[in-house]
């Protein structure tokens, strides 16, 4: 049985790793100036400053240049010096000396590292056998990076690596890699005409064809009429606000990603909406709740506008317009704990739809250490916390808590699922907010005549719509299932002879609410299918002479090939229970 490794030590090897690389540039190119090199998930990186472009034409020479100084990496030991003493170590690289007068400002220990000839700046973290352990590495590719990730900084060159313990598993994830590759979404979306983007619209704004709208409207209703069996109810907000509802929030001032303010004809300054959250608190407010009410669970699929960095933007996981499944649940506090299980009762019915079943848990919690970043007393957020953890527990799914990364307002709880070919996604987000109906004074009439405040559950099932369909088309590989299929069945005349018959049995499936198109080209029916099967298409009726004849059609699946002649009143039946049923 292969040896289980934890993250910190995988986080090691792969910081020992760039290490490892930064050396190995240096030999080659003695006046590259080296930055940073972290760990990170499934690889690391390290960045450099080179006098002259290098590409990925020089990974070989570079691999080859850290076997060989591997050789002579028995261990990594470390000395702590003084400012002055590391300075005139890096004395010729602005950068490392830049990092030096920020550990000193600060008041930490300033630690070189060493390994073999190579020393670096270092706080730690490293493999006690470098020389064993770091064997299994792959430079992987190129990109630019500011420094700092200020654009106003020097433009950098980082390149990213992996590293694994075993040869096997280094292999194994090279293979997930280019199965990656062969799936990736903006590939896909642009072979199948799915979306596109114009550098005239605006980086990370996407925009969805007739065909990718229809994949996106088929997530909507189906995440919509899941919530509404629920009993959500479904509301509608504008797509900006006065300032004064984010200042009030506390987004305007803890949320670094809304978008720039705008004024009107009489000076009022408006944004456009980050989140909905404010507009659903000021929707709760609008009228009188009694405890009978709740819990009340706002529900809207709407678009939401982050100013994201151009780097930072990735196709469709990772847009500057998305939008959200998102709902706000408005509970009493003896109601928490049963409402977090009827979302998670909700994600996981979601998630089997697409055959997500391996799931983890995050719990984020707040930085201990930095309070003045939240909202809230050590009492509010403690009470979370443990209610959020107990609602994972009950659950039974594994979880981790991370401290640090809980929204200003609240902890939360974060699903990833793994897809088909073993990556992690994070998709739904639950978070526990005590802060905001103070900051709004939201109140519901309680059992006992009084005012109380409750709670609120910020929840996206789905996430971001755009995300999570092009998670879809990866996890799919682009051949998405029947019901989800922009164009389910595709009709294939072999001659001008069946177009009249084809297009009768267009209509006729047209009427029992099944996508179809005709191929009326004039082309042999081999090219008819082979298109169709690229274009992932799951079923192709082809009609001939004798299919006119007997009034049939002749069935392929996408999947399956050949199913023989069958009448087309079968054929809709058959079809119509797959798609009824979302199998």
């Amino acid at each position: 049985m292969a040896q289980q490794h934890t993250q910190e030590e995988l986080d090691h090897l792969r910081h020992s790793a760039a290490h490892l690389l930064a050396a190995a540039v240096l030999e080659l190119w003695p006046d590259a100036k080296p930055t940073i090199g972290p760990a990170i998930e499934d690889g690391f990186y390290y960045d450099f400053e080179f006098s002259s472009p290098i590409s990925e034409k020089d990974f070989k020479a570079i691999e080859k240049k850290m076997t060989q100084l591997l050789a002579d990496w028995k261990e990594f030991t470390h000395k702590e010096v003084t400012a002055t003493e590391a300075k005139s170590l890096f004395a010729d690289n602005i950068y490392k000396t830049e990092l030096v007068d920020e550990i000193a400002e600060r008041g930490e220990k300033i630690t070189l590292y060493t390994a073999g000839t190579f020393t670096d700046l270092c706080r730690g973290g490293h493999v006690a056998e470098p020389r064993k352990q770091l064997q299994y590495f792959k430079l992987l590719t190129l990109a630019g990076a500011y420094w700092r990730g200020d654009e106003k900084n020097a433009m950098l060159t980082r390149i990213y690596g992996t590293a694994f313990p075993t040869k096997d598993a280094l292999k194994a994830h090279l293979v997930q890699l280019e199965e990656a590759k062969k799936r990736d979404h903006r590939k896909l979306g642009k072979e199948l005409d799915l979306f596109a983007f114009s550098p005239l619209v605006g980086p990370g704004l996407p925009m969805f064809t007739p065909r990718g709208t229809v994949i996106r409207e088929e997530l909507l209703h189906f995440v919509r009429r899941a919530k509404e069996k629920r009993g959500y109810s479904f509301v509608t907000i504008p797509h900006i606000a006065k300032t004064d509802l984010y200042i009030k929030s506390g987004h305007l001032g803890k949320y670094d990603a809304m978008m720039p303010i705008m004024k009107d004809k009489d000076g009022n300054e408006f944004v456009m909406k980050a989140m909905n959250c404010p507009h659903h608190f000021e929707l709760f407010n609008s009228r009188p709740h009694s405890y009978r009410d709740l819990p009340l669970r706002f529900a809207e699929n709407t678009a939401v506008y982050r100013n994201e960095k151009s780097g930072e933007l990735s196709g469709l996981v990772r847009v500057a317009a998305l939008t959200q499944d998102d709902t706000h649940h408005f509970v009493r506090h003896d109601q928490i704990q049963a409402e977090i299980e009827m979302i998670l009762g909700l994600m996981k019915e979601a998630y089997n739809v697409f055959g997500f079943k391996d799931y983890h848990v995050q719990i984020s919690i707040r930085d201990p250490k930095h309070s003045e970043k939240y909202f809230g007393d050590d009492a509010v957020w403690k009470k979370a916390e443990t209610i959020l953890v107990e609602a994972v527990k009950a659950w039974g799914a594994p979880y981790l808590v991370e401290e640090g990364e809980a929204a200003f307002y609240g902890p939360k709880i974060d699903i990833m699922v793994k897809d088909a070919i073993g990556r992690m996604w994070q998709l739904t987000t639950v978070q526990l907010d005590f802060v905001q109906a103070e900051n709004f004074q939201m109140r519901y009439t309680g059992q006992d005549g009084q005012e109380h405040a409750p709670a609120v559950l910020h929840v996206a099932i789905l996430g971001s719509v755009e995300r999570f369909m092009g998670i879809l088309i990866e996890h799919y590989a682009g051949a998405l299932p029947l019901w989800l299929s922009p164009v389910q069945v595709a009709i294939l005349p072999i001659s001008d002879d069946q177009l009249e018959y084809a297009k009768g049995i267009a209509a006729t499936l047209k009427e029992a609410g099944i996508r179809v198109e005709t191929d009326e080209r004039s082309e042999s029916i081999g090219k008819k299918i082979r298109e169709a099967q690229t274009m992932k298409v799951p079923v192709m009726l082809i009609v001939g002479k004798k299919e006119v004849e007997d009034e049939t059609v002749a069935v392929r699946l996408r999947a399956e090939g050949d199913k023989g002649a069958q009448k087309i009143g079968d054929v809709i039946t058959t079809l119509t229970e797959h798609i009824r049923t979302r199998s």
